[in-house]
């Protein structure tokens, strides 16, 4: 199973759940939905796809590598502004970044990776975005991101608010409300490349169904509408 970086932590214990009743043992690929999807293009195997955004699988879907009727958007998530557990000073607002003592702020590769993308997008609708560039320091995925201000090597980052409250090392300094932040939305589908759709789809309709709802809820996430 490919999946995004920030569904770590949830479909990890999801994953032990459905092993324990299928009896079927799952791997996981996670990682930036980006590099993800540019796998699954260049063949790599694979059951299902886990997105953070809906233009990765739109990419997929358009060059014909997704079983037909799996593709189902599953969750939803907010952005937040974290900073180290021990910071002192707390951003009120993203425009807050924009003062010297914040020098590096973390955040997903703002080109291609959806929690990047997302942050970009918000701070574009802001206008802060051309003041804020110069601070920016690009990570890998999400969770690199979360890894950099933990740290302490930088001031302050953006992640998933998922990512935040798995952490004991940060701190939310603010939350992206849904009705101002970009609209977030993980879709999921079956893959092409699938040995076994039918397990495949046994496993995605677990993914839908009431026991793995209340792990993603427990982790934070919502549902998309």
């Amino acid at each position: 199973m490919h999946a995004a970086a920030s569904l770590t932590d949830a479909l990890k214990e999801i994953g032990a759940s459905f092993e324990k009743q299928s009896g079927d043992t799952l791997r996981f690929n996670f990682g930036a939905s980006s590099t993800l999807a540019r796998q699954i293009e260049e063949g790599a195997p694979g059951d299902l796809f886990l997105s953070a955004d809906e233009a990765k699988m739109d990419g997929l879907e358009k060059k014909g590598l997704l079983v037909p009727g799996t593709r189902r958007s599953l969750l939803s998530n907010l952005l937040v502004i974290i900073v180290p557990v021990d910071a002192q000073e707390i951003p009120k607002s993203a425009a807050e970044l924009t003062k010297p003592e914040y020098k590096k702020i973390a955040v997903a590769e703002p080109a291609t990776v959806p929690a990047g993308i997302y942050a970009r997008e918000y701070l574009q609708r802001l206008g802060i975005w051309d003041a804020l560039n110069g601070k920016l320091v690009p990570t890998e995925n999400v969770r690199g991101a979360l890894a950099a201000v933990e740290s302490g090597n930088v001031e302050a980052g953006f992640v998933y608010k998922t990512d935040a409250l798995v952490s004991r090392k940060v701190k939310i300094a603010l939350e992206i409300a849904s009705d101002g932040g970009p609209k977030i939305s993980y879709p999921f589908a079956v893959l092409k490349s699938s040995k076994d759709a039918e397990r495949a789809k046994k496993l995605a309709d677990y993914l839908g169904g009431p026991e793995a709802r209340a792990t993603f809820l427990k982790f934070g996430f919502t549902f998309a509408r």
